[in-house]
């Protein structure tokens, strides 16, 4: 918790120098340790213990004896032996460890045990680059650049056969082009560095409506940050929640308010309930009116900030045209099953790589939900038209954050701070997700039509790029139906180049997710690509007829509430009528 010294001890301590301040987040995890302690005279003794939590700087040993306690503290080297299971940790460090440690502090509990605090040297982040990344990354990097060889041969073939199917051919060349472009400008792309003396003002504001499972754990995320306490400020809105949320939020609200003398929370933590449910961004607006500072911060109520979060996602705004900023955000329970791993690889690729491609020219096209910062004054000047926002005659309600981002970048710019890292849940059933993706394709298709209409003004390239980027998914659906049913039944030939195209395709994704994440879920990458071909892309056709509908499909908003009102009463006159007849 972030208290009035800095939440983890002295950063100008020599020990602290060149550490990264999340280092310190420290994880529960019971896992078995052998200890090896080696002594001045004598030969080195192995005893075993378990592990109460861990973080990349530390771990906390539960020593069963006082003999096994003294053995640490006369030993003159440490090693432990140790194995992290995948979900104890962030990805990238399910592997086995053989680290040196050093004894930092120890005590008795109330069962006569010791609890042993070590601290690793290397730390384990350190480790894990030295011992196996370095490999995974050169490996990776050799294999993306095959992958890219190979990509550029096949497109090569569709410009010498361009002149049978023009179209077809053109489409394959784009597609080519597009995303060896995102790869290309994704590993050009660099986070702005933290100046500690550039710390604006900010105000998180956290919108939730029926979230009682994730709300005050969103909430400590977001007060304990590494950021003066003056400057930081949080409003909790309610839109009226159904369930539990409010009692939630006030329960954390009171008991942080009670430990003022502690962490300084009066003044800057505030809880409001809207008096109806006005829908998401009626929530936002509101906390916007309250905010104090002259960045807002929009997290949603099931995302967890990182401790250095708002210090990495302000430090764009040293440029006074910058506009909005969105981080990082990473699947928190990517561990729950192959869904959830699938969803992980492809969230981190759509931020570390498409993201990052678009941050390259300043005109990031979706500040993300989940973590995103914005300029007071550009929302409220923007208020208006993004509450009362209409399309097809039905008034917007989901894609707040891609219509808030288009209004920003007509006028100015937008990035990604890659360094600004939060952790949000995803759905873990095929039902939700498939839901949830719908949803996204609606907003995608309203607000890309929008930004169609001046994202000419910006940098050329980008501006190409993001038109290529508009049509190739539109134009999906008809691309596959030509070479997996046109193709064999009335040529009677495989499609090889198209087959062999999707698998290059999702080795790409796969490689760049070893290579950057270093993360064991780097398969799933390959099996996102065809689960995206089998399953996701025939949502599209279904988008371009609905996508004026303005229910969300994953929880019962007072949209949802009507439609599935309606429907029950087309149920109830079908089942009268079939009783008639």
């Amino acid at each position: 918790m972030r208290m009035k010294g800095d939440r983890r001890g002295n950063d100008d301590a020599p020990e602290n120098k060149g550490i990264p301040k999340h280092e310190g987040v420290r994880y529960s995890a019971r896992v078995q340790v052998a200890v090896t302690c080696w002594f001045k005279e004598g030969v080195p003794q192995v005893f075993y213990c378990m592990s109460e939590n861990i973080s990349t700087t530390g771990i906390l040993l539960d020593v069963p004896d006082e003999k096994n306690k003294n053995l640490l503290e006369k030993a003159i080297k440490i090693r432990l032996k140790f194995k992290l299971e995948p979900g104890l940790m962030p990805e990238g460090y399910e592997t086995r460890f053989k680290i040196n440690a050093i004894l930092v502090h120890s005590h008795e509990t109330e069962d006569g045990r010791f609890a042993c605090g070590m601290r690793f040297s290397p730390s384990l982040s350190r480790y894990v680059y030295k011992r196996r990344a370095a490999n995974l990354r050169t490996l990776a990097l050799i294999l993306l650049f095959m992958l890219a060889g190979v990509v550029l041969l096949m497109r090569t073939e569709s410009v010498i056969y361009f002149r049978f199917n023009r179209i077809i051919y053109f489409y394959s060349i784009l597609t080519a082009a597009f995303l060896l472009s995102r790869y290309l400008f994704g590993a050009l792309y660099k986070p702005v560095p933290v100046n500690e003396d550039f710390t604006p003002g900010v105000s998180i504001i956290i919108p939730c409506f029926n979230e009682e499972v994730w709300i005050q754990q969103t909430i400590l995320g977001c007060i304990d940050q590494d950021y003066p306490l003056d400057k930081l400020e949080v409003i909790v809105v309610d839109d009226c929640s159904t369930d539990n949320s409010f009692e939630k939020i006030e329960e954390i609200v009171n008991e942080l308010l009670s430990q003022d003398e502690r962490y300084l929370t009066k003044g800057r933590l505030h809880c409001i309930r809207m008096p109806e449910n006005g829908g998401k961004r009626e929530a936002l607006s509101r906390g916007v009116m309250l905010a104090k500072h002259d960045l807002v911060v929009f997290v949603d109520s099931d995302s967890f900030l990182e401790p250095d979060a708002i210090i990495n996602l302000v430090q764009p705004f040293q440029d006074p045209k910058m506009g909005g900023v969105t981080g990082r955000t990473d699947v928190a329970n990517t561990y729950t099953n192959s869904l959830t791993k699938m969803q992980s690889v492809r969230y981190y690729i759509a931020f570390r790589v498409m993201k990052a491609a678009e941050a390259y020219f300043d005109a990031v096209t979706c500040l993300s939900g989940p973590i995103s910062c914005y300029k007071k004054d550009l929302v409220i000047r923007h208020m208006d038209r993004w509450l009362n926002q209409r399309f097809l005659g039905q008034k917007a309600t989901f894609g707040d954050d891609r219509a808030m981002t288009n209004f920003i970048l007509k006028t100015h710019r937008t990035t990604y701070q890659d360094t600004a890292v939060c952790s949000t849940i995803v759905p873990n059933t095929h039902r939700q997700f498939l839901k949830q993706q719908m949803r996204w394709k609606r907003s995608w298709l309203r607000e890309s039509s929008y930004a169609c209409t001046f994202i000419w003004r910006k940098e050329p390239l980008m501006a190409l790029f993001f038109y290529a980027g508009f049509l190739i998914p539109l134009l999906a659906p008809v691309v596959v139906v030509y070479n997996l049913i046109y193709v064999p039944i009335f040529h009677g030939t495989v499609p090889v180049t198209f087959l062999v195209g999707l698998f290059v395709m999702a080795m790409l994704m796969s490689m760049a997710q070893l290579f950057f994440r270093r993360s064991s879920t780097w398969v799933y990458g390959f099996v996102f690509c065809f689960y995206y071909e089998a399953v996701l892309l025939w949502q599209m056709p279904i988008a371009w007829v609905t996508f004026s509908k303005s229910t969300w499909g994953t929880r019962m908003t007072p949209h949802d509430v009507k439609a599935a009102q309606k429907k029950r009463k087309r149920k109830a006159v079908t089942y009268g009528e079939n009783l008639e007849n």
